[in-house]
């Protein structure tokens, strides 16, 4: 509870980044040993405490403590995000996509794409540069979740204000996505002898519609429209699972319920470090610590809003072609309609 890990975790973590926080010994004094140093920083990621409070607990200056948090979440990206977050290949995806349709009930899906905006103290000279919508300063954290609540991949730092599109399009997860380098595997048919449709991510409305991207149809498309509304429930079933890991991260890393009174740059370094401790204790069930998954504040997480964009018919017609496997028989869910419905008599 203290450190969110067991003690072989501990030591597993601290095995793979000793040699980067070691210091060297003078005749002066001994160093800060490299455990204390790591234990330092799981303390603040796991309190949120300031790095004032976190000296008084281990009798070191304030700044002391900065630079070890700093150094020390550098360590942990350098040497277990290969490890936790390596780069994606076609074998990985194919697994995923295995997973959700086993999970959660949605084939071809290889992750469900969400952003959240990290709050964050107004940085020194940024003006409104990271001022969002919701009113506070902050910096959008965007991700690529599989169906078990990991990180596939992320990107980190984009300006709080930034629009919705040219967060996804100008960051490193959407060119890769738009000039198809992220080794996504070639079309699949969701049925036997079916035409072949292409792997999808899953989005809310703050993401376009296109060929490898899914989102619901809008509130004007639904109406009496039975079909429409059970792919959205479909589709929302898959896609909250990135809001489970971010409710799980922050639930973890209690560092994210409040602003981070830190600069943008270490406040990235916080958010590489704290998601792949979180793909690392999310390997193995028996890992997972109780977690209060409900008591998440609004203000840890701020939704990015809704985005509204012109869509290809190519992106049209495969949402209607997922559509229309989730209200075939091969494909629906014997709740699907009940779910849809909510006891409503249809008519």
């Amino acid at each position: 509870m203290y450190f969110r890990m067991t003690k072989e975790e501990f030591d597993y973590v601290h095995d793979l980044i000793k040699k980067d926080i070691q210091k060297q010994s003078t005749q002066f004094r001994k160093p800060i040993s490299t455990e204390e140093r790591l234990a330092v920083c799981l303390r603040f990621l796991a309190s949120g405490n300031s790095f004032r409070s976190i000296g008084f607990n281990y009798r070191m200056g304030f700044s002391t403590v900065r630079e070890i948090v700093k150094e020390v979440c550098e360590a942990i990206w350098d040497n277990l995000g290969p490890l936790v977050m390596p780069e994606p290949t076609e074998e990985m995806w194919k697994k995923v996509a295995e997973r959700y349709k086993t999970m959660w009930h949605f084939p071809n899906c290889i992750g469900a794409i969400d952003g959240k905006h990290i709050n964050i103290q107004c940085p020194i000279n940024a003006g409104s540069t990271y001022y969002n919508y919701k009113g506070s300063h902050s910096i959008v954290l965007l991700a690529i979740v599989d169906a078990d609540y990991k990180f596939i991949t992320i990107d980190v730092g984009s300006y709080g204000r930034n629009s919705d599109g040219g967060i996804f399009s100008n960051s490193i997860i959407g060119k890769k996505l738009h000039n198809n380098t992220l080794n996504i595997p070639k079309p699949n048919p969701l049925l036997e002898n079916g035409d072949p449709l292409p792997y999808v991510f899953v989005g809310d409305e703050a993401f376009p519609l296109k060929p490898y991207l899914l989102r619901p149809y809008s509130r004007n498309s639904l109406g009496d429209n039975e079909p429409n509304k059970i792919f959205n429930y479909r589709l929302s079933r898959a896609r909250r699972v990135v809001e489970n890991a971010f409710g799980i991260l922050a639930a973890r890393w209690r560092c994210f319920r409040g602003h981070i009174e830190v600069q943008p740059e270490f406040v990235d370094k916080i958010v590489l470090a704290s998601c792949c401790l979180h793909n690392m204790l999310c390997t193995d069930n028996e890992f997972e610590p109780d977690l209060e998954l409900n008591q998440v504040p609004e203000n840890a997480f701020l939704n990015i809003d809704a985005l509204r964009r012109n869509s290809t018919r190519e992106a049209t017609q495969i949402r209607d072609a997922f559509k229309d496997y989730f209200n075939s028989d091969a494909g629906s869910v014997v709740w699907q309609v009940d779910s849809v419905r909510k006891g409503r008599i249809h008519t």
